[in-house]
Parts: structure tokens; C-alpha cells; sequence
């Protein structure tokens, strides 16, 4: 196997990633609900319009639990970077996001991130990594949650010093395996469709990739069109969950995995089927239009609702 010039997996591991703080209010959190579809059906959706409004006031807007999505990207102000590794950024491909909450966000706060390698492996013509965000609130100090990011980098394989792929991670692998999808009928089926403008609305919650907003990249990396974000579609197929499982109670979210198999382009029609394990909600995400699958995995929550 070919050695990737000027990377050392053993310098990576010991990398230390710098600590950043960030600070978000009220507003952040509602342009964040607008751009994952809250309310974008009805104005006045009882589920929801807590996301966007509250009558007494900013400081009681509930918080969707997928915002903490957007605490993995800002941990990470220099991107996906390890010393000594390469890769083209048009070329990156973000595989899977796995989110723990341990308690319900502020409507706004000052958080404090700290960044670990969580996993690092050689897939010959690509390199896998992954990413451990553990986010507090920075007054008292409390965990708030974890995200574990999972980045595909093409190109960027070839590093194992031996015959034997490189590969290290510091968790258990079953939280990464590929979600089994039931072939019974869906507990719950949620059609919602996204906006032609949603990736605009979307990227103003920090992630200003081109590939979501100019046509020239989109078309470069092989698109039609710009593409929606994969944590926007993450963030509809919760808020899915949310509405028919956990019946409108946001904190009943435990825990969240989504596997992005598949673009989804901005107007599209996202149809989310929910089978029940358990506590588990299994979950697969599918564009209408093409009847492809776009995203799955699974949610885990507290309890379930005495209506369920």
C-alpha cells in the first residue's frame, strides 16, 4: 500500500485540537428551527411554533435538539485537519453524525468545545475520521452534549506504514454500524418538503460551504445544482420524530444517528418512515421525487408518550 507522503498517524493521535468557546442567542436558535422546516407549513403549528416564538418572551423558546449539530462545526474552525494530511475539499463527504444530549439547551448560552480524534482508518483510496466534540456550558460547567462526526476524505488514503489498513478508534464500533431497516409497515410516515431557497436559509447557521449555495462548485463537484446540507435533512427527519413519536416533546430525544447516503437537492419532498424498537426509533429519509433514500439511522429516546 502506497505511503501518503508527510502523514503520520501516531503524530495525528496526538494531536491536540485547540478549546473554542460559542456563543449563541435566541435568534440563532430560531433561524436554526426556520431553516430545518419548523412552522414552514403552518405558521401556528402547535408543535413547533415553540421553537420560534414564545409569548413571554425569548428566554422560554425551546431549542431543537439537532442544533447541537452546529457545535461540532464550530469546534472545528480550521476544518477537518490533521498534521501532515492532505485532501481536496471538494472531495470531502460527511458520512455520519452521532449526537448524545444530556440535558435541554438554553434558548442561548456560551458553550465551551473540546475536540478529540475518535477514530482514524485507512481505506486505501480514502481516509475516514472521525471527530469527538463534548460541549459544555461554559458558566457552570455542565456537559450539555456529544457530537461524533464522521468525515470521508477521498484521496487521502494510503498512510498504513504496513500490508495491514490503519485503523484506530477509542469507542465502541456499534454506534457506527449501518442501521438494519424493518420490512414491516412504518409505525409513522411525515412527508415534508423543503423550500427551493432551504440550503440559503440553512448555511446561515454557519455552514457557508459553496457546494450549497454556488452553482459553478456544485456543478464542479459533479451536481446539477447546489445540494442541501446533510445536517439540514438530519435536522427535518428529527423534527419529524419529533412530531409523530415523541409527540411534539423535543426533550424525549436521547440520542440521534444519521447515516447521509444520498444528496438531496433544495424543493424537494423529504418523506421520513419511523419503525419502533423499544426505546429506538429506527428511521429511513427518502426524496419523493426520486424515491431514493437519502439518510437513516436511528433515535433513542427517554420514554414514550403516554398517547403512543
Amino acid at each position: 500500500m502506497a505511503e501518503s507522503s508527510g502523514f503520520d498517524p501516531q503524530l495525528a493521535l496526538s494531536h491536540k485540537f485547540p478549546e473554542t468557546t460559542y456563543t449563541y442567542t435566541a435568534r440563532d436558535s430560531v433561524l436554526y428551527a426556520l431553516g430545518v422546516g419548523a412552522c414552514a407549513r403552518d405558521a401556528v403549528d402547535d408543535d413547533e411554533l415553540k421553537y420560534v416564538y414564545h409569548a413571554n418572551g425569548e428566554q422560554n423558546l425551546q431549542v431543537l435538539p439537532t442544533f447541537a449539530a452546529l457545535l461540532s462545526l464550530a469546534s472545528l474552525p480550521n476544518g477537518f485537519n490533521l498534521p501532515g494530511l492532505e485532501y481536496d475539499q471538494s472531495l470531502l463527504l460527511h458520512g455520519q453524525q452521532y449526537i448524545e444530549l444530556y440535558r435541554p439547551f438554553p434558548s442561548n448560552g456560551c458553550i465551551h468545545n473540546k475536540v478529540s480524534l475518535a477514530g482514524l482508518h485507512d481505506k486505501g483510496k480514502a481516509a475516514i475520521i472521525e471527530f469527538e466534540t463534548k460541549s459544555y456550558e461554559k458558566e457552570s460547567g455542565e456537559l450539555l452534549c456529544m457530537n461524533r462526526t464522521t468525515v470521508f476524505l477521498r484521496g487521502a488514503g494510503g498512510f498504513s506504514k504496513s500490508s495491514q489498513p490503519y485503523s484506530y478508534s477509542n469507542y465502541q464500533t456499534d454506534k457506527a454500524s449501518a442501521v438494519k431497516i424493518p420490512k414491516t409497515h412504518p409505525f409513522a410516515v411525515f412527508e415534508d418538503s423543503t423550500q427551493p431557497s432551504q440550503a440559503l436559509l440553512y448555511r446561515l447557521s454557519g455552514d457557508y460551504n459553496p457546494l450549497h449555495s454556488d452553482p459553478m462548485v456544485a456543478k464542479i463537484a459533479g451536481f446539477s445544482r447546489p445540494i442541501l446540507h446533510g445536517l439540514c435533512t438530519l435536522g427535518f427527519a428529527v423534527r419529524a420524530i419529533i412530531k409523530c413519536i415523541c409527540k411534539g416533546d423535543p426533550n424525549l430525544i436521547k440520542s440521534i444517528t444519521g447515516r447521509f447516503l444520498l444528496h438531496m437537492f433544495p424543493g424537494e419532498t423529504l418523506i421520513t418512515e419511523m419503525w419502533l424498537d423499544d426505546l429506538r426509533v429506527i428511521y429511513q429519509a427518502k426524496v419523493k421525487e426520486r424515491n431514493q433514500t437519502v439518510l437513516s439511522g436511528y433515535v433513542d429516546v427517554h420514554r414514550l408518550t403516554s398517547a403512543q
